[in-house]
């Protein structure tokens, strides 16, 4: 659906939505590049996406609905078939005695409105509504997990679910072949059964899928926005099967019970394009698989979406520009330390630099960047790639992490040749890290003169914006928070926050608002949805250099740096609640040593 350029010109002329300058000015230009205004418009942040459809809605005289937070009726929804419905982007969400709403995102588009009330016998009046409105009513097609398992197993008697599998390996079960299993693996409910488990994880954005053998069932859990949480119970003599599917996919060896593997597999259908990273590990009741969904399709992540924010975002913009030196990222295992490395590579990633990597394992494929996966078993570690990568001239190195003394001298020495390196090590605070490298054995000067700058981080999950609620901390909230924390100085990097301007009304904390989690449909009642990152960016200048070469404690490293204007993660953490984006629950709970 498209509206001609004049009409909507016009229109917005008389309407003073947008400057009247600006109007005629983007006009000429689509006129001149021979693009359609409203593209343009929306390229130029001169109007929202909604915004301008409810014009087009106007200017059609059709009407305009917006369902991208609606709960449709199960029995109204399925009224259009599923693969109608996601072919022609059209659902149907309402029906009354006129006939049947559906909601479309061309509503002059007469041949399918056309096909739909052939098909339903009903009168079709048509609603246009935006991109995202559509595809949250195609989610509403899915099934729940249970139920859709409900009806894999009433398909098959659950004795015979997979054929001939029997109960897991105990001691003196006959041992299968590897063709017995190859067999078992393509069993039609065992393909089912892994399928849908996939499938809703990637439905429901999980990071992770926990397959574990008990003594008498499976238990399938999702790891969401960092909390694993139960998603099913599946028959005990069914896991022999998935196991050997899972291998099949993950072109692992399908006889191989006692050993460790490791694999992946990718999927990519319309609208995503997934890798698996699998891990089976011998346990014992049986295999437990472990398998990380990485998403590829997922593309515009920046460091200020990521939470980097005020002046840490513009040191970590200074320091990656830099020709040479260490930029470290530290923080535990899930904290985003890797997404935060291919997010700074990205911004790097041009055709004037040479960038190579050493990753145990390639996470994510990244155009135009040499990556290498380090294989230990024939002696390609860290190290010995990161030593034959060097004599590939590159400019920019990523190493995976630095785990050993040998890799991290390679780091530095590269680091003091004129490249610049970027790596990962385990800390708990940015201030932590420099110790951390002395205590492996490196030269306090040459720490002080390859260290650019140390991010350490956490991840914490965002409050659903449809059902946080505000409130102002009470007294005994205080005090527990004056018996943890300086609250002065917590305080008056909230009231100079220049992201809380205009949110705090005066100088105390009964002035900021706070936000809890509630729950609601969109949440899944968790009261939380998505997860954003919280920082301590030390960036290292002369004085923290004078720190370095004189090997002082992390304490001192520390406050210096608090001194010279650092926000500790748990400050930053404090703003973002402060801002209604998490919550201080949560803040503490990631935070917590």
């Amino acid at each position: 659906m498209r509206i001609e350029n004049k009409q909507l010109r016009d229109f917005l002329l008389d309407s003073d939505i947008i400057k009247e300058e600006k109007v005629v000015e983007t006009y000429e230009e689509a006129k001149k590049g021979k693009k359609f205004l409203g593209d343009l418009l929306l390229e130029k942040e001169l109007i929202t996406q909604d915004d301008l459809h409810r014009l087009y809605a106007y200017i059609l005289g059709t009407p305009f609905v917006d369902l991208s937070k609606e709960t449709i009726n199960p029995e109204i929804l399925q009224i259009i078939p599923e693969p109608i419905a996601k072919k022609y982007k059209i659902v149907a969400f309402d029906r009354s005695e006129d006939g049947l709403k559906v909601a479309m995102l061309n509503p002059e588009d007469l041949q399918t409105i056309e096909l739909i009330k052939k098909k339903t016998g009903l009168k079709i009046l048509p609603c246009l509504t935006t991109e995202e409105g559509v595809s949250t009513i195609l989610k509403q097609y899915e099934k729940s997990l249970k139920a859709e398992f409900g009806d894999i197993m009433g398909e098959e008697d659950t004795e015979n679910i997979t054929g001939d599998i029997v109960k897991a390996n105990k001691e003196g079960s006959k041992k299968k072949s590897e063709n017995e299993l190859s067999k078992e693996a393509e069993d039609l409910p065992v393909i089912k059964v892994v399928d849908t488990l996939i499938k809703h994880a990637i439905l429901e954005s999980v990071s992770d899928i926990h397959i574990e053998p008990d003594e008498k069932e499976v238990r399938v859990r999702y790891r969401l926005d960092g909390i694993l949480k139960d998603a099913m119970t599946l028959p005990k003599k069914i896991m022999p099967g998935i196991v050997a599917r899972i291998k099949v996919l993950s072109n692992l060896k399908l006889d191989e019970h006692r050993l460790p593997q490791d694999g992946r597999f990718k999927l990519e259908k319309e609208g995503y394009k997934i890798s698996f990273r699998v891990n089976i590990l011998p346990i014992f009741d049986g295999e437990k698989v472990v398998m990380r969904l990485l998403d590829e399709s997922s593309k515009g992540l920046t460091l200020e979406k990521m939470g980097l924010r005020e002046e840490a975002l513009e040191i970590v913009h200074r320091e990656i520009k830099k020709p040479n030196g260490m930029i470290l990222v530290t923080g535990p295992t899930g904290s985003g330390k890797t997404t935060t490395l291919y997010t700074i590579m990205d911004i790097l990633n041009v055709p004037a630099v040479n960038i190579s990597t050493v990753e145990d394992p390639v996470e994510y494929r990244m155009p135009r960047i040499n990556q290498t996966q380090i294989n230990p078993k024939i002696g390609l570690t860290f190290a010995s790639s990161l030593r034959a990568l060097l004599r590939q001239d590159p400019d920019i190195i990523m190493v995976g992490e630095i785990r050993d003394n040998e890799t991290m001298e390679i780091s530095m020495h590269a680091a003091m040749t004129g490249h610049l390196v970027l790596s990962t090590l385990h800390t708990n605070s940015a201030s932590a890290t420099i110790p951390r490298l002395l205590d492996m054995g490196a030269e306090p000067f040459l720490v002080a003169s390859t260290t650019n700058v140390v991010i350490a981080q956490r991840l914490v999950r965002k409050l659903c914006p449809e059902c946080s609620v505000e409130y102002t901390i009470s007294q005994k909230e205080k005090k527990t928070l004056e018996d943890n924390f300086d609250t002065e100085r917590m305080l008056d990097i909230l009231v100079k926050s220049k992201d809380l301007k205009g949110k705090i009304s005066g100088n105390s904390w009964e002035s900021i608002k706070f936000c809890r989690p509630k729950g609601c449909k969109r949440c899944n009642n968790e009261g939380y949805k998505g997860r954003i990152g919280i920082y301590e960016v030390l960036e290292v200048d002369e004085d923290i250099e004078k720190l370095i070469t004189q090997a002082s404690s992390t304490e001192t490293i520390e406050k210096i740096a608090k001194e010279k204007g650092m926000l500790t993660m748990i400050e930053d953490g404090f703003i973002k609640a402060a801002q209604g984006v998490t919550s201080i629950e949560e803040i503490l709970r990631v935070t917590k040593e």
